[in-house]
């Protein structure tokens, strides 16, 4: 089992001059980043690094993924977004449940010994929408196995000819959600392990909560009918 990681870009050099020297590069049999047309040395400081940046096909983030997959080269990637929120270390702990043959890999901020940004607060508002889309995810497609938690963290990993069979849609952002939604109606081997979620040492979320909600639950709607 050969096992990629596509770093997932747009004007991260923070995240990227953080997270990058921290890779343990004999872990991967190969290291690439989708970028989506970074003008803040992101670009520039991955490719001195000897990292291959590709620019992806159109905008998007679900496009941003289809790209990330159409150019690993190994059996199963891992997709990972260098925001310096997460251990650089919990990218390792992929190859073993694609060598055990889970398809789908998500790295949890939801589970029991996760830990999520929200978690020291009263109110945890995203937390909550995250385990309530997860729950309808699971009620409206599951038929077996499994139920991820974190169905929006976009720190995941997955077999290449898995994800060949999800049938992406271009209905963005839903490209998280759908591959837990597309998993589950084709009865794929999935699991979820935990990891620490900090807050950004720069920058700010290219998603904003309101809005990207919406757009969400309209692509849970859209799943519903899509394969009839």
């Amino acid at each position: 089992m050969t096992v990629g990681l596509c770093l997932i870009t747009w004007n991260e050099i923070e995240g990227c001059r953080h997270d990058v020297p921290l890779i343990d590069r004999s872990q991967f049999d190969q290291i690439y980043c989708i970028d989506a047309g970074s003008n803040d040395g992101t670009v520039e400081y991955l490719q001195s690094e000897g990292i291959p940046v590709y620019q992806q096909e159109s905008a998007g983030l679900n496009q941003a993924c289809v790209d990330g997959c159409r150019h690993c080269v190994c059996d199963a990637f891992v997709f990972f977004h260098p925001k310096g929120t997460i251990p650089v270390e919990d990218t390792y702990k992929f190859r073993r449940y694609f060598e055990e043959g889970y398809q789908l890999v998500v790295a949890s901020r939801m589970m029991k010994e996760s830990i999520n940004e929200e978690d020291g607060n009263v109110l945890k508002p995203r937390k909550w929408f995250v385990l309530g889309l997860g729950l309808l995810a699971s009620v409206l497609f599951r038929k077996e196995g499994y139920q991820i938690r974190d169905v929006l963290h976009g720190f995941r990993g997955m077999t290449v000819d898995a994800f060949n069979c999800l049938n992406v849609s271009n209905m963005n952002p839903s490209i998280d959600i759908e591959m837990v939604c597309r998993t589950y109606k084709k009865r794929m081997k999935r699991i979820e392990f935990p990891t620490t979620e900090g807050r950004r040492i720069a920058g700010k979320t290219h998603f904003k909560a309101f809005s990207t909600g919406k757009k969400l639950l309209k692509y849970i709607a859209w799943e519903v009918k899509r394969d009839n």
